[in-house]
């Protein structure tokens, strides 16, 4: 099918990183790690780009069950999208259980950067995907809580 005469033709558009080519990942493909900034139990899976680069990107996040996450937050805007098990997140600066509020498999929850908030696989483990424009950041509302400082841990 050829262009319309009538119509104007577009520009071509740049492709973001790691979307130049036809890519398709598969549940059994992903590749689990720890990340510095999280609970040892959690786990971390790249999709497409590099959390720590300016650009988007988008991972997977698994927290395994009874892990918490003490309040945080990150300065990039965030889309969540609940894969699998129950999501809890509250919002505020200190874990409180009443606050928590429960997204199942297909919610979409939307973050603004810089909103303080806490997570807690409560039910069971969970796995949320994330889409945002890097660099990824994390920084604890109380210090004491990150896992990068040594002789701290988050919440468990």
């Amino acid at each position: 099918m050829s262009a319309s005469p009538h119509l104007p033709s577009s520009p071509p558009r740049l492709h973001q990183p790691g979307e130049e080519r036809f890519l398709a990942i598969r549940p059994e493909d992903l590749v689990w790690t720890s990340f510095a900034a999280y609970p040892p139990a959690a786990r971390l899976a790249v999709l497409v780009g590099d959390p720590a680069q300016p650009g988007p990107y988008a991972i997977r996040v698994k927290l395994p069950a009874g892990t918490r996450m003490a309040p945080h937050r990150h300065p990039e805007d965030r889309i969540y999208t609940v894969i699998s098990g129950v999501f809890y997140i509250g919002r505020g600066e200190v874990f409180d259980e009443d606050k928590l509020e429960a997204f199942g498999p297909g919610s979409v929850v939307v973050l603004p950067g810089g909103q303080s908030h806490f997570h807690w696989a409560k039910s069971g483990e969970y796995v949320t995907q994330v889409i945002a424009i890097g660099p990824l950041g994390l920084d604890y509302v109380d210090p004491a809580d990150d896992p990068r400082t040594p002789g701290a841990g988050a919440t468990q």
